[in-house]
């Protein structure tokens, strides 16, 4: 037996969903059953994300010396193979015959659910947010520690000057990850070169994207590198408060998140005079109510503080004019998320990673009607083709150079479709915008040829609507109009002119509207007009188009 052996149970909600904590505690009890027997049984580990969810609950092993495995769709009664696969030695009642080995029992047992590590899906992901999302017990700050976690807030403290760590985030390049993609030195700097007096840092971590679960597994996976990254920036912008903006449909991210900061005061990593410096600082939850437009910077401030969660215009941007009329520094989880190692490695580091106006890695939410589904986190120039192909395997069944793939929607409910056609498009900023479309925060569902394209539009149209605050009459009224318009072509009631009304439509909209919510709401419908016109065209009524006899080409659309 190899002393040290670990399965790692995978704790995100996605297995736990699965039914992942009946399989830990079935692990745990069967390695209790070893122990009893005189055997040395591996420890059983609940951590964040194993990255493919579609297909949980995983559970990793660990032996030392020996390549690493992972199992899918791991069952409670196959605890016990498990724990003698990392034994060597274990009794395994598997129903298989009599007089096996133990350990040809439990592969016995264990037949069909390993996964190949070497898969693409696997090998060509580059870790940074996630480099420990899946290794540690995020519930446990030793395990995090043990890792490396707060090292480099304790350099940071002891040898750099705020301007030191500001200039290192702005060499490498790192933009925002939140969507809009500012850079984040420059907005450190503008909140750190107001006048003198208060500041405020704040982690969005609202996550409004409905197909979007990257920060929502930073939180429940490796919550203590949000709590560094959070307070390397606080130091470097000067602030000593900061607030964590988490939607309530995140119940186990926001547990082990207070548990982070309850662990993190306790070692003297938040607080008064932080590794012993003249540093302080007070970091505390904020629960919100799930709006989208929470999403947008003053709304998500307007909730914090108690109020309706609407925009209010720009400027005062927050970074000038925050919380409390202080300036106030914004970061979603991913982005604070890749400070420790931006400083642990350099700015030149990661600098190095992507391309010239996209540095750094990305981390993806794959999903719709795709192989594999789950979390990649990539360098940032990768092509669509690469993350929903090579590594997400294209429509189950799907044919052809496209892998059956029509479309792959990008940035959520603000972003846009891009056709198969163009899957050779690396993921960066310019690129995606240039299609109609956008990073946002990084959400891609990918969808089949029977699609419908504009009944694809329909659906962002109507969640525009549903999360719409209504202060400003282009999105409260536009956006209706337009779900309305949307209609005709999926019911195939339009008419040629309908066309020219859908795109005046979203022009006024987008130009018009106070917020971003707003201005981007036509992108799913601007893109799928640009790159399947045939589709609306067909949907008119005129002899040339659909008839109702059921002839129209476009199918029903799944649900993004």
């Amino acid at each position: 037996m190899a002393a040290g052996a670990c399965l790692r149970c995978c704790g995100a909600s996605g297995c736990r969903s699965a039914g992942s904590e009946a399989v830990r505690q079935a692990l745990e009890g069967a390695a209790e059953r070893a122990a009893a027997a005189g055997q040395a049984p591996p420890a059983i580990r609940p951590v964040g994300c194993l990255r493919l969810c579609g297909r949980g609950p995983l559970v990793a092993l660990d032996r030392p010396q020996q390549p690493g495995r992972l199992f899918a769709a791991v069952r409670p009664e196959q605890a016990a193979a498990l724990v003698a696969a990392a034994t060597g030695a274990a009794e395994v009642a598997c129903g298989v015959e009599p007089g096996m080995a133990a350990s040809a029992l439990a592969e016995a047992a264990l037949a069909g659910q390993e996964l190949d590590l070497g898969h693409p899906f696997f090998a060509l992901q580059q870790p940074v947010v996630l480099e420990n999302c899946g290794w540690i017990d995020p519930t446990a700050i030793d395990d995090a520690l043990a890792r490396g976690a707060y090292g480099q807030l304790q350099r940071v403290l002891s040898g750099f000057t705020p301007e030191a760590v500001r200039e290192q985030v702005k060499r490498s390049g790192l933009r925002g990850r939140g969507g809009a993609g500012y850079p984040t030195g420059l907005k450190w700097d503008t909140v750190a070169l107001q006048p003198p007096g208060p500041r405020t840092v704040v982690c969005n971590a609202d996550e409004g994207d409905p197909g979007a679960f990257m920060d929502r597994s930073v939180l429940e996976g490796d919550p203590h590198r949000l709590i560094e990254g959070m307070a390397i920036a606080a130091y470097a912008v000067g602030a000593a408060q900061g607030y964590v903006y988490v939607r309530a449909e995140y119940p186990l991210a926001i547990e082990r998140l207070r548990l982070a900061l309850r662990q993190a005061r306790s070692r003297g990593f938040l607080g008064e005079r932080i590794a012993g410096t003249g540093f302080r600082l007070r970091l505390e939850v904020r629960v919100g109510a799930g709006a989208y437009v929470c999403g947008e910077e003053t709304a998500l401030l307007a909730s914090i503080q108690g109020q309706r969660g609407t925009p209010r215009p720009r400027p005062p941007f927050p970074a000038q004019v925050g919380l409390g009329g202080a300036p106030t520094l914004i970061n979603n989880v991913e982005t604070l998320a890749a400070i420790p190692a931006i400083l642990r490695e350099g700015g030149d580091w990661y600098a190095a990673i992507g391309t010239e106006g996209s540095r750094g890695t990305k981390v993806f939410a794959l999903s719709g009607a795709v192989e594999r589904t789950g979390l990649v986190e990539v360098p940032m120039g990768t092509s669509l083709r690469t993350v929903v192909l090579t590594m997400g395997g294209g429509v189950p069944g799907g044919e052809g150079p496209h892998g059956g793939i029509k479309a792959v929607q990008t940035g959520g409910p603000s972003g846009g479709c891009i056709p198969a056609a163009l899957l050779d498009t690396p993921v960066d900023y310019a690129r995606l915008t240039a299609l109609g479309s956008m990073m946002g925060s990084g959400g891609m569902v990918v969808m089949g040829e029977s699609t419908s394209m504009p009944e694809v539009a329909r659906h962002f149209m109507r969640f525009s609507v549903q999360e719409s605050c209504g202060k400003c009459v282009p999105c409260r009224a536009g956006t209706v109009q337009l779900a309305q318009l949307l209609d005709r072509f999926v019911e195939r009631r339009a008419v040629p002119q309908d066309l020219e009304r859908l795109e005046q439509l979203c022009a006024m909209v987008g130009r018009t509207s106070l917020c971003g919510l707003g201005q981007a709401a036509p992108n799913p419908v601007l893109s799928t007009l640009r790159h399947f016109r045939h589709e609306y065209e067909a949907a008119c009524r005129e002899p040339s188009g659909c008839q109702t006899s059921g002839s129209c080409p476009i199918g029903e659309a799944p649900r993004p």
